[in-house]
Formats: C-alpha cells, structure tokens, sequence
C-alpha cells in the first residue's frame, strides 16, 4: 500500500489507494508457523486492492458501532462491581463485618488488587492463545458469581478472600480491551477509543448511587448492602451471555463483515507497522519489553497515577458522609464525581485524537486537576463544604489522563507478543498503585487524611514529570531514526516486527 493512508491525508475522497498486496503472496515469509492471522487474510484476498477514504469510514463506523457499545458497558459494569464496596461501605458493612477496627477496611479495599496482579497475566496469554470473546465470557460468568458470594461473607476473612478473587477474575478485561482496540484502529484513532470505554468509570458513577440507594431501602430478612451484590452479581453474570456472542474479537474474524470490508479492515493496519492478532507467544519479544525504556516510563506513570485512586475509589463516600451529611444524601453526592470525571475521561482521550502530538502535555494537565483537589481536601476547614465538595468531584481527573497514556503505550508498541506483555505490564502498574492507594488512607487519619493526600500530590507530581521525560524520549528516537532516512509506514505483517526491530516505526507523543 502507498505510504499516505491516512484518511485526513488523501488528497481527495475519491482517490483509490495502489496495492503492494501482491508481493505477499508470491512471498515466503508468511508467518503461517506463527499464525499470523492478518497476513492470511491479505494474502488470500483475490478481489480489488484499492478502496476509497469513504470505503474505510463506512468500515469503521461499522466497527465503532458493533464494538464500542459492548466495551463501555462492560467495563462500567466491572468499575460497578469493584467500587461497590465504598458505597457497601456505609451501609452496615464495615459494622457488619467488622471492618471498622484498625486499617482492616482499607486493605480489604487493597487486596482486590493483589488478585488483580496475580490474575493479570494469566488471563492475557489466554487471550492470545484462544478467542478473545471466550476467554471474556468466561472470565465475566464466574466473577459475577464471585460477585455474589460477597453476601455470604460473615466476617472480613471471608471478604477479604472474596475480594482477592474477585480481583483475579476481573483482572484480564482492561489488558484484554487494549488489544482489541489495538488490533481494530489505527495509531491516531487509538487513543479516543480507549477514552470511549474507560470513561465508564465515571458515568457508571452516576446510575450506581441511583440503584443502590433504591436497595438501600429494602427491608428483608438480608442486609441492604447484601442486597447490593446479589443484584450486581446477577447483571454480571447475564451480561457474559451478550459479551459471548456478540464480543467482535478482531476484525479477521468479526461478524457482519463481508469480504471486502473484511479486507479493507485488516489492510488499513499496515499503517500500523504492528500486526493485528497472533496466536504465537513469541518470547524473544516477551524478553524486549524488559529492555524498553519506554515501558519502564509508563509503567511507574500508571503507578503513580493510580494511588490517587485510593480515596477514589474506596474513600469518598466516607469522606463526604464525613462531611456531616446523612448516609444516602453521601451516596448521592457521589453522582457530580462520576459526571465529571466520566467527561474528563472522554474529553482528554477525544483532545489527543484531535490535537496528534500532545498526548504528553494532556496528562500533565490532567495530572494537576488531581494535585489541586487533592491539595483542597488536604487544607480546606471542614466547614468548607463546598470547596471540599468541589475537590470531591475532581480528585478523579487522573482517569483522564490514565485513559491517554493507554493509548499511547499500545500506538507506541508492535509486535503482537509485546503488545500483549506490554499491556499486561502497564496493567500490572495501575494494580499496584490501586493496591497502595488504599492502604496510605489510615482510619487514624480520618477525616482529613493529611498523610494520605500529601502522598497524593507528590505521586501525582513526579507522574507529571514522568510524562514529558516519555514525551522527549520518544522525540529523541524519532529523530535518531529520520537521520538514518527510515521511510516510516512501509511493512507491517511481514514479520510481526516490533517497534524496536523496525526501522519504519515512529513513536506517537
């Protein structure tokens, strides 16, 4: 294919796009060994090899359409799930359970992330070794009945062994939806696609409260916060049925598509230089990713970043019922945080993909909206109601940024296997920053947890900091590359090269 692919660089709507498709059929070099699926495809593609910039919208908004709907609400319904204990919280369960003693509920909040790091892994190399939608189904089925086997917890042994397991079976779904993503959309379409399904978080925030304040005024022979997660527990599991048969794994074998679309969505990926799906662990890839610089960055900025997630996601309705309000008007307060960082979530993403070039500089600010509110809770009075309310609802703008930077590590990695560790590796990460987040947030230091939000805004700082050193690394290597008068966007499939292995690579910034 011609270099210029991209759709806002043809020249005009009708210009058709020459084939180079030809050479891989006469070639060698098909990683049939490997089971490179995309290079199968194109290669045994016998229609017309050119299409139109209409042609390749007509294909993606097929694609958005079949696909982003099932990633947002999956997603929004495992952040539902995980985050119900800050709003089980005040309704009985720490009493309940007796949670309330020392830091006990803070590392029941903690240890689903131990489950997160122990499952994350394992539940990636499945998804490269079989499909995807499978693996998913199985993954959601059985943690929504973990899910409900909360309400059988009759002391915070059982929830925390709960909770670790929970986190090991949600923990393949944010690495899984990366590679899918990354094997449906180009590099610059990347990031606000990943906006699109991660800013679930925030809106499920918004329906959340409604549904548990609705069940937090049953009266049954149960607990209202048990009742809680016997519902979720069911939504989860009825939800895995959809994501079985409707989960377009990749566009090789996504349904709906007729075979010229299916063409048009593989081939527009060379642009890419990074293959679509390989059933292949390739370890000498596996092995790259410990010596990238690159992750490295990335991986302490999801770190970083994710202790702020702490009072996030386990603290803040504790924080606002300690505001003085009563405890269903706490659970209500929360909605405005879940519409504010629902939009950061989406905007930061959608700014990236309308501004290519300053990924970096979007993280930075949405690194600082944290720092200030963070700095808020930190100095405000308590009688300062609505600043501390305000710094509430936008302590989550790291969502924003958290969204951004898995885009640009997944349009910034090639090679299917690197790909996959790498988005294992980012993942592992953000679990061990949700893991620490939690546990600096001391029961002793309520209800201004001085320690905790210090640590706060200087984790969130040096994450700051880290994003224009990535940003400068990867200007660095791009420039090293055009000296060496690298074309870039030549191969692709070929041989599965990685960014690091291919001369035509450039880093996005």
């Amino acid at each position: 294919m011609a270099e210029k692919t991209d759709i806002e660089h043809a020249h005009t709507t009708e210009e058709r796009r020459p084939s180079q498709f030809e050479e891989l059929r006469k070639s060698d070099t098909l990683d049939t060994l490997h089971n490179d699926e995309a290079v199968k495809v194109l290669a045994t593609y016998h229609g017309d090899e050119t299409w139109t910039p209409a042609e390749e919208k007509k294909v993606v908004r097929k694609i958005d359409r079949k696909l982003l709907p099932l990633l947002i609400l999956t997603y929004g319904l495992q952040y539902y799930d995980k985050a119900m204990l800050s709003q089980a919280a005040i309704f009985g369960l720490r009493v309940d359970l007796q949670l309330s003693k020392g830091n006990r509920y803070s590392f029941a909040s903690a240890i689903f992330y131990l489950g997160f790091i122990v499952g994350a892994t394992p539940a990636i190399i499945m998804a490269q070794r079989f499909p995807i939608e499978r693996v998913a189904f199985a993954i959601v089925l059985v943690w929504g009945a973990c899910l409900m086997c909360t309400a059988a917890c009759h002391n915070y042994q059982a929830l925390y062994a709960q909770r670790f397991f929970l986190g090991f079976l949600e923990s393949g779904v944010s690495p899984m939806f990366m590679l899918v993503v990354a094997g449906f959309y180009k590099k610059d379409e990347q990031a606000l696609r990943m906006g699109a399904w991660y800013c679930a978080t925030g809106y499920v925030s918004i329906f959340a409260p409604l549904i548990n304040f609705g069940l937090g005024h049953i009266k049954g022979s149960l607990h209202s916060w048990q009742y809680m997660y016997l519902v979720a527990g069911s939504l989860t599991i009825i939800w895995s049925f959809v994501i079985l048969f409707l989960l377009p794994p990749d566009p090789i074998r996504m349904k709906g598509l007729n075979e010229r679309e299916r063409f048009i969505a593989v081939a527009r990926m060379r642009v890419n230089n990074a293959g679509v799906r390989n059933t292949h662990f390739k370890k000498d890839q596996a092995l790259e990713v410990l010596m990238d610089i690159r992750f490295w960055i990335v991986f302490a900025m999801a770190f970083l970043i994710m202790i702020a997630n702490g009072p996030v996601s386990s603290f803040i309705p504790i924080i606002i019922n300690d505001f003085g309000y009563s405890t269903l008007n706490s659970l209500l307060l929360t909605m405005p945080a879940g519409a504010v960082i629902g939009t950061v979530e989406i905007v930061a993403p959608y700014l990236a993909y309308k501004y290519p070039g300053n990924r970096t500089w979007i993280i930075v600010v949405c690194q600082f909206g944290t720092i200030l509110a963070a700095l808020l809770l930190w100095n405000l009075p308590r009688s300062a109601r609505g600043g501390l309310l305000y710094a509430c609802f936008t302590l989550a703008s790291f969502g924003g940024a958290y969204a951004v930077l898995m885009g640009i590590q997944t349009a910034n990695t090639a090679g299917y296997t690197k790909k996959s560790v790498t988005a294992s590796g980012i993942f592992l990460g953000y679990c061990l920053g949700n893991f620490v987040g939690p546990l600096v947030f001391k029961t002793k230091d309520s209800p201004r947890y001085i320690p905790g939000f210090t640590i706060v805004v200087i984790t969130s700082i040096i994450a700051a900091l880290l994003s224009v050193v990535y940003r400068y690394v990867c200007i660095w290597e791009n420039k090293k590359r055009d000296r060496m008068g690298a074309e870039a966007f030549d191969h692709a499939y070929e041989d599965d090269l990685t960014d690091i292995k291919n001369p035509q690579f450039r880093y996005q910034l």
